[in-house]
């Protein structure tokens, strides 16, 4: 698998229907099988009513298929999953970021 346990990822689900929910997800990889991932962490969803992602604050675990559905970035290891925020900047582009220096831009994703 060239995803290992351990990893921070931030997942993507594409919209195949343009009112489709826009979902992402942040958590760390805790195991994987064949195409299968289980991931601990948090749902990021489009509030519509402002144009923003919003984090649900409930801790979740998901099984994810890696499939043409999702996008999967791997994070770098010092990033702190448990801070991350969108910040949604005025030109429409759109970065998340844990606090720190670190940052990484999702608009074109």
């Amino acid at each position: 698998m060239i995803i290992n346990i351990g990893e921070y990822v931030h997942i993507i689900h594409r919209q195949l229907f343009q009112s489709d929910a826009q979902r992402h997800f942040v958590g760390t990889v805790e195991g994987h099988e064949g195409n299968l991932i289980r991931v601990k962490g948090y749902l990021f969803a489009m509030d519509s009513s402002h144009s923003q992602f919003v984090r649900r604050e409930q801790l979740r675990t998901r099984i994810v298929a890696l499939s043409d559905a999702v996008i999967v970035n791997v994070l770098p290891s010092h990033v702190k999953i448990d801070h991350i925020t969108y910040t949604h900047r005025p030109n429409g582009d759109i970065h998340i970021t844990d606090g720190t220096d670190w940052r990484f831009d999702i608009t074109h994703l």
